[in-house]
């Protein structure tokens, strides 16, 4: 495994992670890799499933998706 140091963090972020970590029983070092690992996870996804996460987390979203009119022509290959 790769090991990072962050300089120049501010006080803030760091008391915000330290809390965040408490409340989740982690560490701070386990809670700023599972930090990072979402955050890359997520980046990986397709824009859909961000776009369902987004709103899930907001209670939901219904979206109308209207049905298609007409079927595909095929090729003519002749």
């Amino acid at each position: 495994m790769a090991t990072i140091t962050v300089r120049g963090l501010d006080e803030s972020v760091k008391q915000a992670i330290a809390e965040q970590a408490r409340v989740h029983g982690r560490s701070m070092e386990a809670e700023v890799r599972h930090i990072l690992t979402e955050s890359i996870e997520r980046q990986r996804r397709n824009i859909g499933a961000a776009f369902l996460d987004t709103f899930q987390d907001l209670g939901g979203a219904e979206i109308e998706v209207p049905s298609r009119s007409q079927r595909r022509r095929v090729p003519d290959f002749e």
